[in-house]
């Protein structure tokens, strides 16, 4: 689509605008429609059971271990997320798998062990484990559970809560309510998200980028996280962004804690967990999450020279 072919920076935010919004309204509805299928396969007393583990760090790590084997990008992770608050699991361990579902990411591991081998994509295992269970935990410890803003299932609609078996037709018809309970409630969310995004995209160059966040600048990772913030994308749709910025000489390190940064820390994100937290708790979400991506961005440049 190029409407607005004398102003191209206005032409490629606008082109952003339209097929983010789109693809992520499709990604949303299709996420949430099979998330909700088999959550109807997990009873809320099953999830707290294998989830709110008596050694509370095993929790975090079980939830870890189930992000990186679930490979949403953020925004599509929440339906989730959601779940499990609903059925009672510690908000700490339910952060640590929010975390880890976009942060540790399948596109993103072949990525490096392409380029640089196993060792460093082992470190980027670890080092995304790492800051997601230290997150979900010193979220836990703050004991923010009243930070939650209340956002339920009518109780005709949600038949988790019955305790009998469902049907098919049950599942179909619980997972398209949900998905048109959560759409509803989230699209502005979602739209300013992309608004903000799609500004970002078209009047910030890959330029910018490379000489402000270039090799050898100490504020290089910092400055690639807070520009990495109001953009919105999976991993995969990062990539040819990421190798870009490499080429241009951008250091690993600061280009992950960009890619980190979009996908699993994203303005869009914030929009919707407006409409399930607090702004207190989003801060503090945003903050713990953030210092973890700039300690990771700062080892790979460390160990990667």
């Amino acid at each position: 689509m190029d409407i607005f072919s004398g102003n191209p920076r206005l032409n490629e935010a606008v082109n952003f605008f339209v097929y983010d919004t789109i693809k992520i309204f499709l990604l949303l509805a299709v996420i949430i429609f099979i998330v909700s299928i088999i959550r109807s396969f997990l009873p809320p007393e099953r999830t707290r059971k294998i989830l709110s583990h008596n050694n509370r760090f095993t929790g975090h790590v079980l939830a870890a271990v189930l992000g990186i084997f679930t490979p949403f990008c953020t925004c599509s992770a929440i339906p989730l997320f959601l779940g499990f608050v609903e059925a009672g699991v510690p908000l700490g361990v339910t952060f640590t798998f929010l975390v880890a579902s976009p942060m540790i990411n399948e596109v993103a591991l072949i990525m490096l062990l392409g380029m640089f081998g196993w060792k460093v994509a082992l470190l980027y295992i670890a080092s995304g484990m790492t800051i997601a269970i230290a997150a979900g935990m010193a979220i836990g410890a703050m004991k923010l559970e009243g930070l939650l803003e209340k956002l339920e299932l009518k109780e005709k609609s949600n038949p988790l809560t019955k305790g009998i078996e469902l049907t098919w037709p049950d599942r179909i018809r619980y997972a398209k309510a949900y998905v048109v309970f959560i759409i509803k409630g989230v699209w502005p969310y979602v739209v300013i998200g992309i608004g903000a995004g799609a500004w970002i995209h078209g009047y910030v160059p890959v330029d910018f980028l490379s000489k402000y966040a270039g090799t050898g600048k100490w504020y290089a990772v910092p400055l690639a996280v807070a520009i990495g913030i109001p953009l919105y994308s999976n991993a995969a749709g990062i990539i040819p962004l990421v190798s870009a910025l490499t080429e241009k000489g951008m250091a690993m390190g600061t280009t992950l804690a960009f890619m980190m940064a979009v996908t699993g820390l994203s303005f869009p994100e914030f929009m919707i967990l407006r409409k399930v937290m607090k702004t207190r708790l989003i801060l503090v979400f945003a903050g713990v999450v953030g210092a973890g991506i700039m300690l990771t961005g700062y080892l790979f440049n460390f160990v990667i020279k």
